[in-house]
């Protein structure tokens, strides 16, 4: 297929570069800097504007940070749908508001385009890998015709419902994520604190009932002290707003997810929002007087 490819960053970069490796023909934007030097040398094109990039593809991939900037890219004065999108299909794999979702889906469909939205989890280690795992939602018809492009950057692929249904997937994984590296991040300190050795500690842990992957990656990198981001605290704490936000317009309280969400914005208030989402551990050590390590 030929593809508009939109965001080429952390998590976009590898994954345009498994859509290029299938054989996909791949049109890049400039978003915030020039697209990757390996893609253009591979054989991917540069549009000049997202007019242009509409026209000339079959299929636009949106892999961008929040809300606004799929918004703009999409509806903005110099947007995609202000090129030709009947017939178009748009794959949305931001994680961005699932209402919001559906209202970008509408306005699609009345220029006779598809929309599917399909976040992804398994930062930038299953990007890199082609493990993501993708969460869909829209129509039987349009999900197969993404298929194939999905089946090139992830492993566990589900189509979970309607448009917005990845979304409120997203929301939901998100809200595990990050409630398990707050409990991560205590049981270590807790450790640590009472004269054990960490690292002992979760080498013990991995074998028992509390293993999980994120004490597997995160609780390495809590220990070894490498924050260098798989996946940003800002964009944590992007996700976990659009947790507590969709939870007050259904009237649901969710109090764990508030405190992690407090827990990241103590990191991103001492400068730290661009650090793996890990470092959560860092506003735990300071309430401690502690560190992990």
């Amino acid at each position: 297929m030929k593809i508009g490819f939109i965001g080429t960053g952390i998590m976009g970069r590898p994954m345009a570069g498994h859509l290029q490796a299938a054989g996909h023909e791949l049109v890049l934007h400039r978003h915030r800097s020039d697209p990757p030097a390996e893609l253009v040398d591979g054989g991917a094109t540069v549009g000049t504007s997202y007019a242009e990039i509409a026209a000339a593809v079959e299929v636009i991939i949106l892999m961008l940070p929040d809300t606004p900037d799929v918004e703009a890219a999409l509806f903005g004065a110099n947007g995609l749908a202000t090129g030709d999108l009947s017939g178009k299909l748009v794959i949305d794999m931001s994680s961005i508001d699932p209402i919001a979702t559906q209202r970008f889906a509408e306005r699609v469909a009345k220029q006779g385009g598809g929309y599917v939205d399909a976040p992804v989890s398994g930062g930038e280690v299953g990007a890199k890998n082609a493990a993501l795992t993708i969460m869909i939602g829209g129509t039987v018809e349009d999900v197969a015709r993404a298929q194939p492009l999905f089946e090139a950057m992830g492993k566990n692929i589900t189509h979970v419902g309607d448009v917005g249904a990845g979304q409120i997937t997203k929301v939901a994984n998100q809200i595990i994520v990050a409630l398990n590296i707050e409990a991560v991040a205590e049981g270590l300190l807790f450790a640590s604190k009472a004269g054990a050795d960490p690292a002992k500690v979760r080498a013990a842990l991995m074998g028992g009932f509390a293993s999980s992957r994120i004490l597997e990656v995160h609780g390495e990198r809590m220990i070894a002290r490498t924050f260098n981001p798989g996946f940003r605290i800002d964009l944590h704490r992007k996700d976990l707003s659009l947790a507590l936000s969709s939870a007050r317009s259904l009237g649901l309280s969710l109090p764990n997810t508030a405190t992690a969400q407090e827990l990241f914005n103590s990191c991103a208030a001492h400068g730290d929002g661009n650090k793996d989402h890990s470092a959560m551990v860092t506003a735990l050590e300071r309430l401690a007087n502690h560190d992990v390590a």
